[in-house]
């Protein structure tokens, strides 16, 4: 949605106008609760009216106090019949100094507003004795301060709420780039719109956009020097491999040629897959247990070399050309390795909340030295020291870079009676758990 021209383009005046309205809202509602609860303004006018009540009931002669006593509506007690008083924290201790300032500091005061409200007090300094004084239903109508907390609390919870709408407003042009980022590390294109974007923001975004149309060029232009190194190549190599078939005599030494012929065939195979590792491949819902089935039946052509241990699985989203060819390495790395001893296994672990599929690939060979399990993933890496074997080292990681395509991860693991496992775990929702294993 495009940012209205009135609105603040820069975070100084967003934050700005964030403050100003933050505070004038609190302020707005202190307000409101003031006017809801003038009984707090009034307490001292209230007060200041009962001890002039007082100052002129003393100061009259004693034959007039009773004609002041009845319009005034007081009544003297003597002895014990005055009750104690009630506690309305802060406003009885409130009251009690504001009628001490009034009547002096010896002034005692005892509030009852829950049965006939009234107000005993007796001040020493105008005369013996206790006065009554009626209590109407308003004025210090017996508030708690639960009441004002209660609504300071509500003031600063919505205080708090305007505030985390206007900050989450600042925020989202960073989550934004946050997301972005991750989509081009995913190798996905992406572009950051800089019209309806902060300030200063529009010159991040546009920097971010012009780093992303580096990448990808320089991603066109590897695969484009790739595929012409790879045609360039294989050219001659066929060419070679046909004169080496049409020699009459086929002595060992032109079967090994031909041999390192097919070994710089798939070696160019595998570099043209590091490099084209097929996010712009289509998703779609694939049955697991078909795909592997699928992958392994060359395998048996001539012989059951793969066994097969399948549980049923639900389709899911896959990349069926990506996932084909992870399963290709792993099983062609484990037969290189092992012979014919190999099994594939695929089956649904975790909770109903968090499923995900785990796809192993076992087998009995010499295993890995567990100090070069996980560096066994990086580019060019092979475990020859535990293991012996050829290759360019990029098969385990495109194993590693399609299964982490998929939102999931890789694993090899020695198994207990010898042998070597490769366990790989595909979410079935949005996240593989942290627990997966």
């Amino acid at each position: 949605m495009k940012t209205p021209l009135w609105f603040p383009q820069s975070f100084f005046s967003r934050t700005l106008w964030l403050v100003l309205i933050v505070v004038l809202f609190s302020k707005a509602l202190t307000l409101v609760y003031l006017l809801m609860n003038e009984d707090v303004l009034v307490d001292r006018q209230y007060s200041h009216g009962v001890a002039l009540t007082l100052r002129a009931y003393w100061a009259a002669e004693p034959e007039n106090r009773e004609k002041i006593a009845q319009a005034a509506t007081l009544t003297r007690v003597v002895g014990a019949g005055v009750p104690e008083g009630e506690q309305h924290w802060p406003y009885s201790e409130i009251y009690q100094r504001q009628m001490q300032s009034e009547l002096g500091e010896d002034t005692e005061v005892r509030l009852r507003m829950h049965v006939s409200p009234a107000l005993w007090v007796r001040a020493p300094s105008l005369g013996d004795g206790w006065l009554k004084v009626p209590l109407y239903p308003h004025p210090l109508r017996g508030q708690k301060i639960w009441n004002v907390l209660g609504w300071f609390l509500a003031i600063g919870l919505l205080s708090t709420a305007s505030a985390w709408i206007f900050v989450r407003q600042l925020n989202q042009p960073l989550k934004r780039l946050v997301f972005a980022a991750r989509q081009l590390g995913q190798g996905r294109s992406v572009r950051l719109p800089i019209s309806d974007t902060p300030s200063e923001m529009t010159e991040v975004y546009s920097a971010f956009n012009q780093m992303a149309e580096d990448v990808e060029q320089a991603g066109r232009e590897r695969e484009l020097m790739l595929a012409g190194v790879s045609h360039d190549l294989r050219t001659p190599l066929t060419r070679l491999r046909l004169s080496l078939e049409l020699m009459g005599d086929h002595t060992d030494l032109t079967d090994d040629m031909v041999r390192d012929i097919e070994d710089m065939d798939a070696i160019l195979d595998q570099f043209l897959a590091f490099i084209r590792d097929g996010r712009d491949e289509v998703v779609e819902e694939v049955d697991l247990t078909d795909l592997v089935r699928e992958v392994v039946a060359p395998y048996n052509q001539n012989g059951e070399q793969v066994r097969l241990r399948l549980e049923p699985i639900q389709p899911f989203a896959l990349r069926r050309v990506s996932m084909k060819r992870l399963l290709n390495n792993l099983i062609g790395n484990a037969l290189n390795h092992a012979g014919s001893d190999v099994e594939v296994a695929a089956y649904v672990s975790g909770d109903t909340s968090a499923p995900y599929v785990v796809l192993s690939v076992m087998d009995r060979g010499a295993g890995i030295d567990p100090a070069e399990l996980e560096g066994i993933f990086n580019p060019f890496t092979r475990g020859d020291r535990a293991r012996g074997g050829k290759g360019t080292g990029l098969g385990l990681a495109i194993v590693r870079r399609i299964a982490s395509m998929h939102g999931g991860n890789v694993e090899l693991r020695n198994r207990t009676d010898g042998g070597l496992e490769a366990r790989v775990r595909l979410p079935l929702g949005l996240m593989l758990p942290r627990d997966a294993v």
